[in-house]
């Protein structure tokens, strides 16, 4: 029984995850924004063959917004800006951007949606390193699962802040986490998820909010 509890308890720590932050930005002073200026948290795609997960960049304009920051919603945004934003269209750098606000109904709709910021947000979560087995089974006297599995999982995401007013990047936030997640069998499964994704969205989420000064504290 010790050896069971012990065991537990040092899967528990094994699933923890590991994160680390690092961020650039050219000014330590948080970003003023003005009356009615509002930010959005846009996924990069690649017209279907890539695409950031759209949970977690929602996960993360959440956290933003949960600071007093006004985030508009992805696809309000992308709608609003129709076809402009569209996974072949998107502006991938500011020199593309400038060239898309040349167009008067662009600018139009950025300024009734009140967008100042645009952060772009890039990366993906994935799953390695699997070990272990697990069978159920079910028979004349009941059934149940046996074994014991494992695996990693890593995440990494980058975020971009764009100032559309300016034409300016104003920062950059990348996130790394890590862990083990584990699937006991003991009659019923038991898995014991390490948080990759939670804490990875925890900390960029916090980390950009930070970039921003609610108005009246200013």
């Amino acid at each position: 029984m010790k050896m069971a509890v012990a065991l537990l308890a040092l899967v528990l720590v094994g699933c923890a995850a590991n994160t680390a932050i690092d961020e650039f930005r050219p000014s330590a002073q948080p970003i003023a924004l003005g009356q009615g200026e509002r930010v959005v948290v846009l996924g990069r795609r690649d017209a279907g063959h890539y695409e950031t997960d759209g949970d977690f960049v929602r996960c993360v304009a959440d956290r933003i917004a949960g600071q007093g920051v006004v985030v508009v919603p992805e696809e309000a945004f992308v709608d609003a800006l129709y076809p402009w934003f569209e996974p072949r269209t998107a502006p991938k750098g500011l020199a593309r951007l400038a060239h898309l606000l040349e167009d008067a109904a662009v600018r139009e709709r950025f300024q009734s949606l009140g967008v100042r910021y645009l952060i772009w947000l890039d990366g993906h979560t994935e799953t390695r390193g699997k070990s272990g087995s697990l069978s159920c089974a079910v028979g004349p006297g009941g059934g149940g699962c046996f074994g014991f599995a494992a695996w990693d999982k890593a995440a990494a995401y980058e975020a971009v802040v764009w100032d559309v007013r300016d034409l300016a990047e104003r920062g950059r936030v990348r996130v790394d986490s890590s862990g083990t997640s584990y699937l006991i069998g003991a009659v019923a499964p038991i898995p014991l998820l390490s948080p990759v994704k939670g804490d990875a969205c925890a900390g960029l989420g916090g980390q950009l909010a930070a970039f921003f000064a609610e108005e009246e504290k200013r």
